[in-house]
């Protein structure tokens, strides 16, 4: 294994609900800046197309990515709201994955481990 991919990495997507594309961008900075204070995040952005958002994220390691969403709890409730979570993955090492298993299974993740 690389040491480049020994990280875990969350994959949402989220289709955005009519009208609300430009309020959702918008909210974009708010995340970065909540993000940018995270000391396990390695990346961090946002890809867009038409009213389909993805963020690509990866952080060092299962802990990160916990305190990732605790930080930015709030702020995606307010996303939620505007728009809907419609496929999530988590990629990386399988211990990592085990780690986030209890946690995330309200969100039914796609689980891919490195081989």
């Amino acid at each position: 294994m690389s040491a480049l991919s020994d990280f875990v990495s969350l994959h949402p997507y989220f289709k955005v609900h009519p009208t609300k594309l430009a309020a959702v961008k918008a909210g974009f900075p708010r995340f970065v800046e909540k993000t940018a204070i995270e000391e396990r995040v390695l990346f961090y952005e946002f890809t867009v197309n038409g009213d389909e958002i993805f963020y690509r994220e990866g952080y060092t390691d299962a802990e990160g990515v916990l305190a990732h969403l605790d930080n930015v709890g709030v702020l995606l409730a307010e996303l939620l709201t505007m728009g809907d979570l419609t496929r999530i993955e988590v990629h990386g090492p399988a211990t990592e994955l085990e780690k986030l298993k209890k946690t995330l299974a309200h969100l039914n993740p796609a689980w891919f481990a490195i081989t």
